[in-house]
């Protein structure tokens, strides 16, 4: 059986037209202590590179009180654009069954779910309430990836990196990174953490974005992956290529980052 679908995903990849292309983006949060007027510039940003859709990691209302919830859930899809945007659910977010009521309501999707654009997968994760992907999580990140196993790109999107410490240090050896595997997954997308953060291990990336509008930690500096803006991400066939876009008009690529910030243009 892993011999079939690992003869199927490279059937796939190859048969793929190389010049079907597109691009998206990826948001980081947007609340944990709010930096006024961020978000709105991140998404003035946005428009301007005209992505196909867009995707956001979650954290995107401030929360913790369902009395409040609707109202914040108002304002801020005055700030969305026009593009099509898939939300996963953050802590900020999700806190109560009240809170999971308004996200599904006003995001438009159940907590975990999956959607299509051209050649690309993606699967949103729900871990909002915990560090850890519990069991259910991760049974429907695997049937989700084996009904979806022919899309040649794949991308698995939480909003807390529950894989943190096993990318850390290099360790495969956990059950996410094995799905990803079997079912040639490459990219594994999360943030909360508000800082950029890179790691390769055994072939699949892994990736926290940086802020859209929470507030920065640690440093604060931008050498070690604390600043503001979103991730532009490339498709053609099956090539995909990232660019870091921060607000005061850096680009980078992921291979100009690491687990502790800048390893390139010191």
């Amino acid at each position: 059986m892993k011999k079939l679908l690992a003869l199927a995903l490279a059937f796939c990849a190859a048969a793929w037209p190389a010049g079907d292309a597109f691009s998206f983006v990826f948001l980081g949060d947007r609340t944990g202590e709010t930096v006024a007027g961020v978000y709105e510039q991140v998404w003035s940003e946005v428009a301007k590179a005209r992505p196909a859709v867009v995707v956001s990691i979650g954290d995107t209302i401030q929360g913790g009180d369902d009395a409040t919830a609707e109202a914040e859930w108002k304002a801020v899809k005055r700030l969305f654009g026009q593009v099509p945007l898939y939300l996963a659910p953050g802590n900020h977010d999700v806190w109560s069954a009240k809170s999971a009521e308004l996200y599904e309501k006003y995001s438009g999707h159940p907590l975990h779910y999956s959607f299509d654009h051209a050649q690309a997968h993606f699967t949103i994760l729900d871990n909002s309430r915990g560090d850890n992907l519990t069991e259910s999580e991760m049974a429907f990140l695997e049937s989700d990836l084996a009904a979806h196993a022919r899309q040649p790109v794949k991308f698995i999107v939480s909003h807390r990196p529950s894989w943190i410490i096993n990318v850390a240090f290099g360790n495969p050896q956990f059950p996410l990174h094995q799905l990803a595997k079997r079912y040639g997954v490459k990219y594994v997308i999360a943030g909360h953490v508000h800082q950029l953060i890179h790691a390769d291990v055994d072939g699949v990336t892994y990736l926290s974005l940086p802020s859209a509008g929470g507030h920065l930690r640690a440093s604060e500096k931008y050498e070690d992956g604390w600043f503001f803006g979103y991730t532009r991400v490339e498709v053609n066939g099956t090539d995909v290529t990232f660019r870091v876009h921060d607000l005061k008009g850096r680009v980078t690529s992921l291979q100009d980052w690491g687990k502790t910030g800048l390893v390139a243009l010191r």
